[in-house]
Order: structure tokens, then C-alpha cells, then sequence
């Protein structure tokens, strides 16, 4: 008999990992949703090795802009009263994506065999997050598909702008510091040496700047093979970092402490928070199942532990607001509004409207990062390479001192 790997949550909130044995994928569905667990992620041991080894390789990868626009057609679709297995077709043939394509063509086949959606959802954790598999679940289970289906349209959505964004303000300056490293290279390595050579022939003092960048250009031209570790180092102390016991905490709580930077990302961060959990909090998903959801999701260690003590000062008799209150992450306004919903049971209505604050203050941040981050970048490299032009024009300016003081 088959088994089957799965993660999933109790009804106190608690991940369960474990292998159970049955027929079939939904069989085993079935029998976790009985014994009182909600389901995360759910596939077959036997033809998910390669998922497991190399996830990278054998898991299907779908560009975040195909997945909004999927969301996008589903939701309208279906609201407009096209059957889930016949939207599924009409998008695996519109889509510009290859692998979302071959996807929804397999959950067109589960669907005929009988699966729901969110069943077939869930045999690619790649391609549908947790957030995507449970809403849909709530929604089969509680007859509102429809409206669960809109408000992942609109949580996909504002998730992909913001990114966009930020990425966007980020393109520039990253093109500038690229080509300022590529033109120093090429002077120091090309230029330098057959311009400061023909000085040298004459036997005249150079400058010190002159001395220095001659210094500088020959160790670049011993040491030139060296010069892609640099860019391979920061990838692999990253990933030895990461294996340590904390590392991936000290790397997420780090780039929290970035200027500029450090508070961009945690805006990021708090929508994402915000709306996530606004999102499965109105598809009735118990709040002890939704911590342990938004905490997998969040994307920062630092932040998730957060989420996860405030899971477990919730399940002691705290007030989810209280439990929000002391962290040093989320900012007063969230435990506020928090509060604010518990007492009027609109939980997701008031972290809906601390989503859409923090990303239009990401999105302020961003333009704001964008038109300061230009006009360094041109400085920077302006200052670099007209330090090296200066450095190798001082001998021509001494050389015609020297000729006029004789004349």
C-alpha cells in the first residue's frame, strides 16, 4: 500500500510531520482530516524521492506573475459560473507558462478522478503555498469557493506589486554597481599598465596616487583568477551561516537591522503577516492553526519566532493581542489593531487595513530608496573611476609643470 508524507496542524496549533499508509491520496486525505488534523502539504513517499533530494531539479517552478494572473482568471472565471475543471483547461491552454500549464493539466486529471480542488492543489507544494491549499479547503467546506477564490486573486496580487516595487527600485543601482565594478577591472587590468609604463620609461618621480593605483593594478593582474571568489564568497558563507544551529535567525534578524533597507523588509514582511492571516482568518480556519500557517509562511526566521511565541502565549490565555504587545518586530500599531478586532470580532477587517498601510509605506519607501540610491550610485562610480583617470593624469600634469618652469 501506498504511504504518503505529510505536514499538518492540530486543532492546539501543533505541526504534526509523519508517513501514513492508504489506498489512494485522497483516502489519506480523509483519514488525517478525521483524526482532527488540517492538512498542509500531503504526497506520495513512493514517487516524491526526488522531491525530497534534489527539490530544486524535480519540483515544477512557476514565475510569481503567471501564479497572480492564474489566481486572477480563477477567481473571475468561476464567479462567472465556469466550472472549476473546465477553468482549469481554458487556463493550462492561455497560460504563457510551461510548467503552470503541465500542472493545471494534472489537476484536470485528479479532478475527473474525483479530487477536490485543494486536493490537487496540494500534490504541489512548489507551485501552491499552504495559504492557497487551506483557503480553498475552507472554501469547498464551507460553500463560499467563490469568495475564498477572490480574496487569494487579491492577496497574490498586492504580494506581487509590492515586490515589483522594491525589485524595481533596486534594478538601477544594481546596473550601476555592476558596470562600475566591470569598468574598474578593465583600467586597472588593461588600461593602467600600458598608460603608466610609458612614464615609467622616462624615469620620472611619480605621484603618490600614481604609485598606489600601480600597486593596486599589478596585484589585480597577479590575482585576476581570485577575482570571481569574491562574488562566490558572500553565496557560500550565506549557506554556511544558514547551516548553523541559529543561522538562519542571525541572517533574518540582520537584514531586519539594515538601514533603509531593514525597515522595507519588515514592512514586507508585516503585510505579508497581515494579510495572510486576515485572509485564512475569514475562511473560519481556528487562530492556533492559523499562527502555525502564517509562521511557515512569513519568510524571516527572526519574525516567525515571534509569530510562534505568540502562538504558544495564546494557547496559555493570552489575548492575541497581548501576545503581539512586547514584540520588538511588530510595531504597537499591529497589537492595537489586533485588539481592536477582537473586541469588535473584525480580526480580519482591521489587519486587511494594516496590510494596505504598510504596503503603501513600503511602496513610499521603496520610490524614496529609488531616487536616493541613483544619484549615489552615479557618485560612487563617478568617484571611482575619476580617482583612477586623476591618479594617471597626474604624471602629464607634472611633467608640463616641470616643461613651463624651465621655459
Amino acid at each position: 500500500m501506498p504511504k504518503f508524507r505529510y505536514l499538518a496542524v492540530d486543532h492546539a496549533g501543533r505541526l504534526k510531520r509523519g508517513t501514513i499508509e492508504a489506498p489512494d491520496f485522497r483516502s489519506a486525505a480523509e483519514e488525517l482530516r478525521s483524526g482532527g488534523l488540517w492538512i498542509m502539504k500531503l504526497f506520495d513517499q513512493g514517487k516524491s524521492v526526488l522531491y525530497r533530494d534534489l527539490p530544486a531539479l524535480a519540483a515544477p517552478r512557476v514565475k510569481s506573475e503567471h501564479f497572480t494572473v492564474f489566481c486572477r482568471q480563477l477567481a473571475t472565471l468561476y464567479k462567472a459560473g465556469v466550472g472549476l475543471l473546465e477553468a482549469l483547461r481554458v487556463m493550462a491552454e492561455q497560460t504563457a507558462s510551461k510548467p503552470l500549464r503541465k500542472v493545471l493539466r494534472e489537476m484536470g486529471d485528479d479532478m475527473l478522478n474525483g479530487h477536490q480542488l485543494s486536493e490537487a492543489a496540494a500534490k504541489f507544494p512548489s507551485v501552491f503555498s499552504n495559504v492557497f491549499v487551506n483557503m480553498v479547503r475552507a472554501g469547498e467546506t464551507s460553500g463560499k469557493l467563490d469568495e475564498m477564490l477572490e480574496r487569494l486573486a487579491v492577496f497574490y496580487e498586492k504580494e506581487h506589486y509590492t515586490k515589483v516595487k522594491v525589485r524595481s527600485a533596486m534594478i538601477y543601482p544594481a546596473v550601476i554597481g555592476a558596470l562600475t565594478i566591470v569598468v574598474t577591472m578593465l583600467m586597472m587590468i588593461v588600461i593602467v599598465p600600458r598608460y603608466v609604463a610609458a612614464f615609467q620609461d622616462m624615469g620620472i618621480e611619480l605621484p603618490l596616487p600614481t604609485r598606489i593605483l600601480i600597486v593596486l593594478s599589478h596585484a589585480m593582474q597577479q590575482t585576476w583568477f581570485l577575482l570571481p571568489f569574491l562574488f562566490i564568497m558572500p553565496v557560500l558563507l550565506r549557506r554556511l551561516i544558514r547551516g548553523l544551529p541559529n543561522g538562519r535567525y542571525m541572517l533574518d534578524y540582520a537584514k531586519l537591522r539594515i538601514p533603509v533597507l531593514g525597515p522595507l523588509r519588515r514592512k514586507q514582511t508585516i503585510a505579508r503577516f497581515s494579510r495572510t492571516f486576515s485572509s485564512l482568518y475569514a475562511a473560519a480556519i481556528p487562530v492556533m492553526q492559523i499562527l502555525s500557517i502564517v509562521a511557515a509562511v512569513v519568510g524571516n526566521e527572526a519574525m516567525k519566532r515571534v509569530v510562534l511565541d505568540a502562538r504558544e502565549r495564546a494557547r496559555s490565555g493570552q489575548t492575541l493581542a497581548d501576545a503581539f504587545r512586547d514584540s520588538r518586530h511588530f510595531p504597537p500599531m499591529v497589537a492595537h489593531m489586533i485588539s481592536i478586532g477582537e473586541k469588535t470580532g473584525a480580526i480580519d477587517t482591521m489587519l486587511d487595513k494594516v496590510a494596505d498601510f504598510c504596503e503603501a509605506d513600503a511602496d513610499q519607501m521603496a520610490d524614496r530608496l529609488k531616487s536616493l540610491l541613483e544619484p549615489f550610485m552615479i557618485l560612487v562610480m563617478s568617484l571611482v573611476v575619476g580617482g583612477i583617470v586623476a591618479a594617471m593624469l597626474l604624471p602629464v600634469f607634472r611633467i608640463l609643470s616641470a616643461t613651463n618652469n624651465m621655459g
